[in-house]
């Protein structure tokens, strides 16, 4: 919306435009920290291969995930699942990748 201001004395105006409220991040506030295997992200950081979150989220990582908050799907899976069990219990699963 623009608004016309009169300048003091002259009889003339200035358009003035409203300045946009402009976001310059990369949408990151609409990212999560995700649960993922370890070795798989082990193998994605050599290979650049996808990984799948616990909530089945498939990207590749490329961001630090301690900068984001949980994915609340991710921590509600991983704490339904049994500690010391076989090869997707608690132990082999960690929040290390992002996306």
């Amino acid at each position: 919306m623009s608004t016309l201001e009169p300048e003091r004395g002259t009889g003339t105006g200035t358009l003035v435009e409203p300045t946009p409220q402009l976001s310059h991040g990369d949408g990151d506030h609409e990212r999560y920290a995700h649960y993922v295997q370890k070795d798989k992200i082990m193998a994605s950081a050599l290979e650049g291969t996808p990984v799948v979150a616990l909530c089945g989220k498939v990207w590749v990582p490329g961001r630090d995930p301690k900068k984001y908050p949980v994915c609340p799907m991710c921590k509600e899976i991983y704490e339904g699942m049994p500690v010391g069990g076989g090869g997707g219990d608690k132990n082999s699963s960690g929040q290390g990748a992002n996306g």
